[in-house]
């Protein structure tokens, strides 16, 4: 009797996509306007809202919203969330940054929205053989990209 090994490891592909992101934030109503609003990512409401969070989302504790291509960003209100390091370019987190691509002909708009609600800007507007990018951070701090790629 041959006994069957165990996977100890996935395949290529298994994983299929990036379901969802969860960042913790303390100001919810700067955050939601900042992701909502300013980067007009679509706020779930109502039954869009996962049933797992509804309670959650009713409570002010999480929102949620999603891109065109179907990621879930949730905003968890953590209202002690300890500030970001006054430097703004000393990292206080593992993850290094959110990036969200955007067509080349809108890129430029979304540089000038950033200006226009003097959005801190890390750096950028970059330009690269792959696109161009821009990096500035949302309301805790955290380090958000926005970049599209090259055009011919």
């Amino acid at each position: 009797m041959v006994l069957a090994q165990p996977q100890t490891t996935l395949s290529v592909g298994t994983l299929r996509r990036v379901h969802h992101i969860a960042l913790n934030v303390r100001d919810m109503d700067a955050s939601r306007q900042f992701y909502g609003e300013i980067l007009g990512l679509h706020e779930l409401r109502g039954d869009e809202v996962p049933e797992t969070l509804r309670s959650l989302v009713t409570q002010g504790k999480v929102a949620n919203f999603v891109t065109p291509d179907g990621t879930v960003l949730d905003l968890f209100w953590e209202p002690d969330l300890a500030p970001a390091h006054p430097d703004p370019k000393q990292q206080f987190t593992r993850a290094n940054h959110l990036a969200f691509d955007i067509d080349p002909a809108q890129f430029d708009r979304a540089v000038a929205v950033l200006h226009y609600h003097q959005i801190p800007i890390d750096h950028g507007p970059v330009a690269r053989p792959t696109g161009r990018g821009i990096y500035f951070y949302d309301p805790d701090g955290f380090l958000v990209e926005i970049r599209c790629d090259a055009t011919d």
